[in-house]
C-alpha cells in the first residue's frame, strides 16, 4: 500500500494565512476548464466550444464540431459521427481509444482501461459544450495524458422554469427531435431531455436500399441543494442516461474503381450489416464548501453497453480488385462484390457487453502561503471495468445476389477462443494538481499523477465456458509529473510553456509484462488577447519511449492484427498549433466574426524495431500533416445571420510504410475541403427557423480507408429546422 502525505508545517501554514473566498461560486463538478475566460490562465493549449458556438451550425456530427479545436484530427467513417476517430497531437485516434473521453467529468468510453476503444459515443446534438484540455492539465483527467482529455458537457438544470423544442427533416430522409424542460427553486432542480435522430442513410447497398439509422437517447437530472446561507453549502446531483440505437452501418467499403463511379454505393454482400446497441448511465455528484476556501467533491457512477455489430469483414476482396490480386476459392473478386458470383461467408456478431463503474473524490482549496497563492486541487479515482465478448458467426451464401442463410459457427474451441473471452481491469489512479501565484505575473503549475492498474483476460474453450482457455494478466503503475509556466509579459501579451509525461494503458490484451504507452511531452508558445483580437501560437513536441497500437478489426495494427497490442517503439511527434479570432462591427451595424486555426504535425518512427518491421523514418498512420479550419459570419444584429465555415485535411498514409517508397495510391487517403453553411432567421425572440447545408459544394473524397476499403465524407444534405424556446 502506498500512502500520501501532507507536510504537518505546510498544512499549519497554509490554515494560518487567510484564503480567497469559494462561497461567491456555483457548486459544480462537472465542467474541467469553467468558462472562456479560464482558458487562458491554463499552463497549456486548451479549447471551450460552448452553447454559443454549437449554435452557429447545429451541428449533430461531433467531428464537424470538433474539427476547428487545434490539435485534433479527426477520421470520418461513417458520416454522422456515430463512432468517431479523434486524436489528439499525434495520439492515434482509432476509436478515439488514446484519449481521455469524458461526459460531466466521468470517463464515458465503455471499458476505458480494459477495452478503450469507444464504440459507445454519447450524442453530441444534446451537448451544451465541449471542452479539450491538452498539455500539463490533462494529467488531472487521466489516465490517457499522451495527447489530452475532451469533456462533453451535457445540457445543465436552468435556473428557472425553462425548455425549447427543436426540429429538423432533411435529405436522405433525416430527420431529428430534440427537446428539454426543467426548472430550480431555491433547493431543488430538474431537467428532462430527449434526442431522436432518424435516417435513411446516404448510402444504398446494391439490391437491398439504404443503410438507415435511428438512435434514441434520453436524460433526466435532479438536484438538491442546501440553502444560499447554510453553514456547509451542499448540492446532490443525480444522472440517468438511456440511449438505444440501431444503423446500418458497415465495415465494408469500395474498390477505388467503384468508389470513382459513385462514392455512395455500398455492396449487397454487406446488406445485413447492423449496429445495435444500449447504454445506460447513473451519475451522483456531491459538493460540499467545508469553508470559504476548501470544497470537497464527490462522484459515484456506473456505465453500462451493450452491442451486437453483426458485420461482414471482406477487405480481401476489395484489396484483391485493387491490386489485380486473387482470393483463395474465388475466379473473380469483383463478380463477387457485384453479386453476380456465387460466394460463402461469414457473418460475424460482434456481440459485446461492457461494464464500468467507479467511485471519485476530489478537493478544491486555495491558500497563501506568505505571498504566494495557491490553488490546490486533490483525487483519487477508483475504478473497474470489462468486456464480455462472446462472438458466433452466421454462415451464408449468395446465390444470384440474394443473401441465404446456411448455418451458425459459436466459438466453443481453442482457436475461436478470441471471439469467447472476457477481460477486466482495476484501477487507482491519484492526482494533485497546484496553481501558484507566484507574482502579479508569474504564474506555476504543479502536477503529480499516479495510475496502478492491473488486467486480466480469460479465454474459453466451450460456449458453456466451463473450459478454460488460456489467460493472461498484466499490471502496470507509473508516476506523471508535469509542469507549467505563464507569464503575463504584459495586459494583452501572455507567454507559456510546459511538460509533462504521456501515458497510456496497454489494455487487458497485453502479455504480462508489457508496458504501457509512455512519453515526455513537452510544450511552449504566445497568446495575445486585446479584447477584440485573439490569437495563440503554441509548438509542441512528444518523445515517445514506447508508442503503443491497440489492434482491432476497425484499425488493424502493423502486423494485421485485429486484437490486443502492438509496440511500435521509440516515435518522434512534433507540431504547430494556431488560432486567430477577431470580431468587426461594420458601419451599418452587422457583426462579422472571424476565426481560423492550423495544426502542423510531423510524426515518425525514431528507431528500428526489434525485427525490423518498423524502420527508423517510418511515419504514423492516419496523421494529416496540415489541418486549417476558417468560420465566418454576418449577424445584422437583428433578426438574421449568416454563418459559414471551411475545413482541410491533408492526404493520410493509412500505413506505417508509406514513406518507404515503393507505394501506390491505395496507401493514401485524399485531401479534402469541405463548406459548411447555416443561416438563422428570428421570427420573435422564442422562435427560430434555421437552412443548414453541410458539404455545400458536395466534395466527396476517399477521407478514410479503413476497415475494409474506400469511404466518402457526407455528401451534402441540406437541413430545415425549428427551435422554440419557452
Amino acid at each position: 500500500m502506498k500512502r500520501f502525505f501532507l507536510s504537518p508545517m505546510a498544512f499549519a501554514l497554509a490554515v494560518a494565512v487567510a484564503a480567497p473566498s469559494l462561497a461567491e461560486e456555483r457548486l459544480e463538478s462537472v465542467s474541467v476548464i469553467g468558462n472562456s475566460d479560464s482558458v487562458s490562465k491554463l499552463p497549456g493549449s486548451a479549447h471551450l466550444v460552448d452553447a454559443e458556438e454549437l449554435a452557429k451550425f447545429e451541428f449533430v456530427d461531433i467531428n464537424r464540431m470538433m474539427r476547428s479545436v487545434p490539435g485534433v484530427y479527426i477520421l470520418e467513417e461513417d458520416g454522422y459521427g456515430l463512432r468517431p476517430n479523434i486524436g489528439i497531437r499525434g495520439a492515434q485516434g482509432g476509436r478515439s481509444a488514446k484519449i481521455s473521453l469524458m461526459e460531466d467529468g466521468v470517463l464515458v468510453a465503455p471499458a476505458p482501461y480494459s477495452a478503450p476503444e469507444a464504440y459507445y459515443f454519447p450524442s453530441a446534438g444534446r451537448m451544451d459544450a465541449i471542452e479539450v484540455v491538452k498539455g500539463p492539465a490533462s494529467l488531472q483527467y487521466g489516465p490517457f495524458t499522451v495527447g489530452g482529455a475532451v469533456n462533453m458537457l451535457s445540457t445543465p438544470i436552468p435556473t428557472s422554469s425553462q425548455g425549447m423544442v427543436q426540429l429538423e427533416a432533411g435529405e436522405y430522409g433525416e430527420t431529428r427531435v430534440h427537446a428539454h424542460y426543467g426548472t430550480s427553486t431555491e433547493n431543488t432542480g430538474w431537467l428532462l431531455e430527449t434526442q431522436q435522430q432518424y435516417a435513411d442513410g446516404f448510402r444504398e447497398i446494391d439490391r437491398s436500399g439504404s443503410a438507415d439509422i435511428a438512435k434514441e437517447d434520453y436524460l433526466l437530472k435532479g438536484r438538491l441543494q442546501s440553502n444560499a446561507d447554510a453553514t456547509y453549502r451542499q448540492q446532490l446531483d443525480i444522472k440517468l442516461q438511456y440511449s438505444e440505437e440501431e444503423s446500418g452501418m458497415s465495415y465494408l467499403g469500395l474498390t477505388d474503381a467503384d468508389f470513382k463511379k459513385d462514392p455512395n454505393r455500398r455492396y449487397g454482400i454487406s446488406a445485413l450489416d447492423e449496429m445495435q446497441n444500449r447504454h445506460s448511465t447513473i451519475q451522483l455528484n456531491h459538493s460540499i464548501e467545508l469553508s470559504d476556501s476548501f470544497t470537497l467533491h464527490t462522484q459515484a457512477y456506473y456505465n453500462k453497453f451493450k452491442r451486437d455489430w453483426f458485420k461482414v469483414s471482406e477487405g480481401d476482396l476489395i484489396d484483391a480488385v485493387n491490386t489485380g490480386g486473387s482470393v483463395d476459392g474465388v475466379l473473380d473478386p469483383q463478380a463477387v462484390l457485384d453479386g453476380t458470383e456465387d460466394y460463402t461467408f461469414g457473418v460475424k456478431h460482434n456481440n459485446r457487453e461492457y461494464e464500468a463503474k467507479g467511485l471519485q473524490i476530489s478537493a478544491d482549496w486555495r491558500f497563501n502561503t506568505a505571498s504566494v497563492s495557491h490553488e490546490l486541487s486533490f483525487g483519487v479515482r477508483q475504478h473497474r471495468d470489462e468486456v464480455d465478448r462472446f462472438q458466433p458467426v452466421e454462415n451464408y451464401e449468395q446465390v444470384d445476389g440474394k443473401l441465404v442463410y446456411l448455418s451458425t459457427d459459436i466459438p466453443d474451441t481453442a482457436e475461436e477462443s478470441s471471439n469467447n473471452r472476457v477481460e477486466e481491469a482495476d484501477a487507482t489512479s491519484f492526482f494533485i494538481y497546484d496553481d501558484i501565484q507566484l507574482n502579479d505575473k508569474l504564474t506555476l503549475t504543479a502536477v503529480l499523477r499516479y495510475e496502478d492498474i492491473e488486467t486480466e483476460q480469460q479465454r474459453y474453450n466451450d460456449a458453456e465456458r466451463t473450459e478454460k482457455g488460456s489467460y493472461r494478466t498484466n499490471q502496470v503503475d507509473e508516476w506523471l509529473p508535469g509542469l507549467g509556466l505563464v507569464y503575463q509579459a504584459s495586459e494583452q501579451w501572455s507567454l507559456l510553456a510546459g511538460v509533462h509525461r504521456g501515458f497510456a494503458p496497454p489494455g487487458a490484451g497485453a502479455a504480462d509484462g508489457q508496458g504501457p504507452e509512455l512519453s515526455t511531452n513537452y510544450e511552449w508558445g504566445a497568446r495575445f488577447d486585446n479584447g477584440s483580437l485573439n490569437a495563440e501560437l503554441i509548438a509542441f513536441y512528444s518523445d515517445y519511449e514506447n508508442a503503443v497500437q491497440n489492434c482491432s478489426v476497425a484499425v488493424k495494427c502493423p502486423n494485421g492484427a485485429e486484437s490486443g497490442t502492438y509496440q511500435l517503439g521509440e516515435a518522434e511527434i512534433k507540431g504547430l498549433e494556431a488560432t486567430f479570432g477577431s470580431e468587426w462591427v461594420l458601419t451599418n451595424g452587422w457583426i462579422l466574426p472571424v476565426r481560423a486555426t492550423y495544426t502542423f504535425t510531423d510524426a515518425e518512427i525514431s528507431e528500428d524495431s526489434d525485427g525490423n518491421d518498423l524502420l527508423a523514418g517510418d511515419n504514423l498512420e492516419y496523421l494529416p500533416e496540415n489541418v486549417f479550419a476558417v468560420s465566418a459570419g454576418l449577424d445584422s444584429g437583428a433578426a438574421w445571420r449568416l454563418n459559414l465555415t471551411a475545413a482541410y485535411q491533408d492526404e493520410m498514409c493509412v500505413n506505417t510504410g508509406c514513406n518507404r517508397g515503393n507505394t501506390d495510391k491505395f496507401d493514401y487517403t485524399e485531401s479534402l475541403w469541405v463548406v459548411d453553411a447555416a443561416a438563422h432567421y428570428d421570427f420573435s425572440a422564442d422562435l427560430t427557423g434555421y437552412l443548414k447545408v453541410d458539404n455545400l459544394f458536395d466534395e466527396q473524397v476517399i477521407i478514410s480507408r479503413s476497415p475494409d476499403g474506400a469511404r466518402a465524407n457526407r455528401p451534402r444534405t441540406a437541413t430545415l429546422g425549428m427551435k422554440y424556446v419557452f
